[in-house]
């Protein structure tokens, strides 16, 4: 995918290709990393990539299933609020059965159900505000499903700018580095295509 988000010509389609920059965002910083790198948390705090790449495709599946039952609810979790509390975090953790492409072939399928959603979707449903986290407001009865696919456009932008921090970390690599080796750019005077080290000569 480009740097930029293509021209768009309604409030539909920007929502689609926002989130889908978004999303591309993670197979970017992935790209040329190894298994065991998108294992490992090299800042102060615990964040890998593919804890990253799993959270956000869960996080999105949960408001994608939001807004495809608006204005009803989405089928409730089989755990009790107390087992899903005890489970909160799990989704950052990869697992030995989890690999890179895995992860991003998850993500990539969500994106499709998201797409499809919000192609049939009415932006103004009223989707229901949950109530089982301490961070949803208490004062609101619902959001719209354009709220909805602008809050997920956040939650992709938010991790994706600290999957960018990780591999920074992890090899110095930078976001416009690694889509420019990805998509085959051409070496410019101010921007050299990432490529493994191996291969820098």
């Amino acid at each position: 995918m480009p740097a930029h988000v293509p021209p768009v010509a309604d409030e539909r389609e920007s929502l689609i290709a926002y989130l889908d920059q978004q999303r591309d965002a993670f197979a970017s910083v992935a790209f040329g990393l190894t298994e065991e790198q998108i294992r490992v948390a090299p800042t102060a705090g615990t964040l890998t990539i593919g804890g990253l790449i799993k959270h956000v495709t869960t996080c999105e599946r949960g408001w994608t299933e939001r807004m495809a039952a608006a204005p009803g609810l989405p089928t409730p979790p089989e755990q009790s609020l107390e087992e899903q509390a005890t489970a909160w975090g799990d989704d950052f953790r990869v697992t030995d059965g989890d690999t890179l492409d895995s992860l991003l072939s998850a993500l990539e399928t969500q994106g499709g159900v998201t797409r499809d959603v919000l192609r049939r979707a009415d932006l103004g449903t009223a989707v229901p505000v949950p109530r089982d986290a301490p961070w949803f407001p208490r004062d609101v009865d619902a959001w719209s499903v354009r709220w909805v696919a602008m809050h997920i456009v956040e939650e992709l932008a938010r991790h994706a700018g600290h999957a960018d921090i990780v591999r920074e970390s992890i090899d110095g690599a930078t976001m416009y580095e690694l889509v420019a080796g990805r998509e085959g750019w051409p070496e410019t005077a101010w921007l050299k295509p990432w490529r493994p080290a191996a291969e820098v000569r």
